[in-house]
């Protein structure tokens, strides 16, 4: 099985302007983890995480103040539509984090995330029980 069939392509982008609050309430409202900050100054978009937004409240910053562009991980590991899950999991595990952006190109195209990866293999898994009886 590929990235591609498990990726979401609903990819929330941001600015790196975007208060830490601001970009929690859009990726609470899209029910998603992640949102992929998009900086003409960067050299390709970044990742914010529900996992920095917590961080920084936790930290007693203020996320009315805070925004993503510091809190944004920009050295990151990107996939392609064209990796396996396999490949994927192996990279999140190897680098310690749970979301992938998944580019075509430049351009990012869906974001797969670790919850993406079980649900399809729970789901091939179901379908080879029943298959075998």
């Amino acid at each position: 099985m590929l990235v591609r069939d498990a990726m979401s392509t609903v990819v929330l982008t941001i600015g790196p302007a975007h208060t830490l609050r601001h970009a929690a309430r859009l990726m609470s409202a899209r029910r998603i983890g992640a949102a992929v900050v998009l900086d003409p100054d960067a050299g390709g978009p970044g990742i914010l995480t529900e996992r920095d937004v917590l961080n920084a409240v936790g930290a007693g910053q203020d996320p009315d103040r805070e925004t993503a562009q510091g809190h944004t991980t920009t050295d990151v590991v990107y996939a392609t539509p064209e990796w396996t899950l396999e490949e994927a999991a192996a990279a999140m595990a190897d680098g310690g984090f749970r979301h992938l952006i998944v580019l075509d190109g430049h351009e990012p195209v869906g974001v797969v995330s670790v919850r993406d990866i079980i649900r399809c293999w729970a789901a091939t898994r179901e379908r080879s029980r029943v298959l075998t009886g």
